[in-house]
């Protein structure tokens, strides 16, 4: 995504996290930045629009994913919740 405004940026997290849009979205499109490290899986839950996506996390090494969502419309509110074990560390950039 070039140029994109950054909605929600979160490093070096540990654990679960609700994280809130304080602008809410726009119709554009929606690009989601996920890093972790740690062994287990993170879960990464877009609200309202009903997206999940899971990310395998491994000990020693970062691993990441990209997602780009295209909305047709915006939304006055939302969230992004993110479900980890406690062992994994993560960092989430939002952008739009």
């Amino acid at each position: 995504m070039k140029d994109g405004k950054v909605l929600l940026s979160v490093a070096s997290r540990h654990g679960n996290a609700e994280l809130p849009f304080e602008a809410g979205i726009g119709a554009e499109p929606l690009a989601v930045q996920v890093n972790c490290q740690g062994k287990g899986t993170l879960k990464v839950f877009i609200e309202p629009l009903a997206v999940s996506f899971p990310l395998e996390c491994a000990a020693g090494e970062v691993s990441s994913t990209y997602n780009e969502l295209a909305l047709k419309r915006a939304r006055a509110e939302g969230s992004v919740r993110v479900s980890a074990p406690s062992g994994i560390r993560w960092a989430l950039t939002v952008e739009q």
